[in-house]
């Protein structure tokens, strides 16, 4: 009996990540941004599964998204405005995955039930946002997508984005906590980094949750309530509640990846040249130049087991909201939170020579 357990757990949590759902108030506009902008090519379009309205698969490399238009998308569409509304999670037994969760405190979004020779059910991530666990048919050993089913490889393109590194979700003040615990009991995750980010008078709490197999990675961050309202606070008040801030992409050279994106016109952050001339007394880069790194405004983190370069876009989200990154990993593990310290004393210090020099 206790074998039988121990297997069907293992069963449940032996996700990676199948693919992103993204609830669009405009589809065609959705898709317009990750096809013209990030690379992505159009796989299918058709009817979406439940509740009416319209879905496009996408796919790049070892990413696929399914963008929903319509139907069951209403309800998030009002609230929440364009945004990742499914975490969908690819196990080799759904109902297995599903009943363990259940057990465990998941709450249940909907039950195992088969179509097209998959079997597909569903709980509760954070705030409107799902899992669902996808048991694609047997010898699908590629993509499948819910609606569409196996689809072919997409070879990456000029933009050289490869996976989804990790995502960034926003939580209420308080949920820290027993969002990591929930994660824990019911799909396996285990925390693998935690940190207080503070940032002037502002400050956040920030915990990383992995899936067994490496494959899923979430950035938890709340709020303190203690400290001055941020972006955080901001995100939470525009968005209508927790949700996903930002997606993470994964590229073997972010250099060329950041050229190549914008002049795909993708909008980056901009960085002040005072963070760069206190960059090479906070590190020896391991790969890139210091002026190559200016030029296309990215940043550069490390730890004890190697570094990361990383930029954030401009939200082209009407509320502000949802946006994203992208990461080159060179061994480094940790999620760039030295950066948030880095460009705030480099801002303070360009501020301080404006001053002087008026």
């Amino acid at each position: 009996m206790e074998s039988s357990t121990r297997a069907t757990e293992t069963a449940a949590f032996d996700s990676t990540l199948n693919h992103l759902g993204f609830y669009a108030p405009d589809a065609d506009e959705a898709v317009a941004e990750l096809v013209d902008r990030y690379g992505f090519r159009i796989q299918g379009t058709g009817q979406a599964l439940a509740g009416g309205g319209r879905s496009v698969a996408l796919g790049l490399r070892d990413m696929a998204i399914l963008v929903t238009e319509g139907g069951t998308a209403e309800e998030f569409t009002e609230r929440h405005g364009l945004g990742v509304a499914d975490i969908a999670l690819r196990t080799s037994d759904a109902a297995a995955a599903f009943g363990t969760a259940v057990a465990n405190g998941a709450s249940v979004v909907s039950e195992p039930a088969v179509r097209d020779g998959a079997t597909l059910a569903a709980v509760r991530a954070f705030g409107d946002v799902v899992h669902t666990f996808v048991q694609p048919p047997a010898g699908v050993t590629g993509a499948w997508l819910p609606g569409f089913g196996a689809l072919p490889p997409v070879p990456g393109g000029s933009t050289c984005l490869e996976r989804v590194d990790h995502l960034a979700v926003c939580l209420d003040a308080g949920d820290l906590e027993p969002t990591v615990e929930r994660y824990r009991r019911t799909l396996g995750f285990r925390m693998t980094f935690e940190e207080r980010i503070e940032v002037g008078t502002q400050a956040m709490e920030s915990k990383v949750v992995q899936s067994p197999s490496g494959d899923v990675t979430l950035t938890l961050i709340e709020p303190d309530t203690t400290a001055d309202p941020g972006q955080i606070n901001r995100f939470l008040r525009d968005n209508g509640g927790a949700g996903v801030q930002h997606v993470a992409f994964s590229t073997p050279n972010i250099v060329r990846s950041v050229a190549v994106l914008g002049e795909r016109g993708v909008g980056f952050l901009d960085t002040p040249d005072a963070y760069y001339e206190l960059l090479t007394r906070r590190m020896r880069l391991t790969r890139h130049l210091a002026d190559e790194l200016r030029d296309l405004d990215i940043l550069v983190d490390e730890d004890h087991d190697g570094q990361l370069y990383q930029i954030f876009t401009r939200s082209t989200h009407p509320r502000g909201t949802l946006f994203y990154e992208v990461i080159e990993r060179l061994g480094a593990r940790n999620f760039g939170s030295g950066n948030i310290r880095a460009l705030y004393e480099a801002v303070e210090e360009e501020a301080l020579a404006g001053v002087n020099r008026r």
